[in-house]
């Protein structure tokens, strides 16, 4: 039976938005998403393997050979614009297959008087040049502690910001909350592993209504609590979770990914965006060629392993309540073009065209 594109549109998914799920997905609405964006700790994995500062060429490189390497075998290669995008698309790295993330904060920024990072845009960078560029998504990273009240109120604003953005220029828009140590502490404090899976767990009930995408942290820490108690935050961070999630992987080793990964799709993710647990030994290797080796067959291999696995996890668009039938009989009605984008004067139709945008 067809349906009108009008529950879609009630759902958040406005042409634009749809399209850069479709890309990024894999057939059966899965994502198996890559990260090559880091900036800072692949500058500082690069300065510990050669001992000097890398260049603004060198960084370039280095992205284009992952992203080469990488990019045919997921559904979506997330960038950064200052070094990455431009000269990964301009070196056709990315087949046309692969979706395009590219991600708009700042790499590093501001941090208030408890220690607290404050999110802001790379400047010169924005949502309205992520949509130019013909990118099919923007992540942003906003690190959220409900317990530092200035830099989550702070950032939370910020998030909206990047938000409201999106829904201007009618792009997808992928979040990423990370919590962070504050007023002292360090990534190992009791305190900050005790209260790991509650803060990624409220930050999730706070924060994931206001995306289309939520890339999640494990809910936890490994070695720390029972596996048992790690499959119970997952399915409550399942729970509050309004948009379809994939989990992150933090730098971890790939082995621990693994298995947080084979955790995740069981408690209802529906893929990954992974980065360093792919590809960080990669900057040890001491040539060129020798780095180039290993992208194309422990990288891959480590893909390729974690896209069998995410395949058995949750289609995005069954967290939104529909199904691939119910997506196959949407149908727009006549005049639709006139009056997607504002500028709508009334139901009637007539369009004031200086107002359309």
């Amino acid at each position: 039976m067809l349906q009108s594109v009008t529950r879609l549109m009630g759902l958040g998914l406005t042409p634009g938005k749809l399209r850069g799920l479709q890309r990024i997905s894999n057939p059966n609405g899965t994502l198996t998403m890559v990260a090559t964006d880091q900036n800072g700790s692949m500058i500082s994995m690069m300065k510990k393997a050669t001992g000097k500062e890398p260049t603004f060429a060198e960084i370039g490189d280095a992205k284009v050979m992952l992203s080469r390497a990488l990019a045919p075998h997921c559904s979506g290669l997330l960038v950064d614009g200052k070094y990455g995008y431009w000269s990964t698309v301009a070196a056709h790295a990315v087949p046309a297959t692969t979706g395009l993330l590219i991600r708009v904060e700042v790499s590093g920024g501001e941090k208030n008087a408890a220690g607290a990072p404050i999110g802001a845009v790379e400047p010169g960078w924005g949502v309205g040049k992520i949509k130019r560029c013909g990118a099919d998504a923007v992540k942003l990273l906003a690190q959220f502690e409900p317990g530092e009240f200035d830099s989550a109120e702070r950032n939370f604003q910020f998030t909206m910001q990047m938000h409201d953005e999106c829904l201007k220029h009618d792009i997808l828009f992928l979040l990423e909350p990370l919590h962070f140590p504050y007023n002292g502490e360090d990534a190992k404090s009791p305190s900050v592993l005790q209260r790991k899976a509650k803060t990624v767990i409220d930050t999730a009930h706070y924060l994931s209504r206001y995306c289309d995408i939520y890339k999640a942290e494990f809910p936890g820490t490994m070695g720390v609590e029972s596996d048992s108690q790690l499959m119970d935050n997952l399915k409550k961070l399942n729970d509050v979770c309004v948009k379809p999630w994939v989990l992150l992987s933090a730098g971890v080793d790939y082995d621990q990914y693994k298995k947080q990964v084979e955790m995740a799709m069981k408690a209802g993710a529906s893929g990954i965006l992974g980065g360093r647990a792919f590809w960080k030994e990669f900057f040890t290797h001491a040539t060129p060629a020798d780095r180039q080796k290993f992208a194309e067959t422990e990288c891959v291999r480590r893909v390729q392993e974690t896209d069998a696995i995410v395949k058995t996890g949750t289609p995005w668009f069954a967290k939104y309540g529909l199904s691939m039938d119910d997506l196959h009989n949407m149908r727009a009605s006549d005049g639709w073009h006139a009056r997607y984008g504002g500028g709508v004067a009334g139901a009637s139709g007539k369009v004031d065209p200086n107002s359309v945008y």
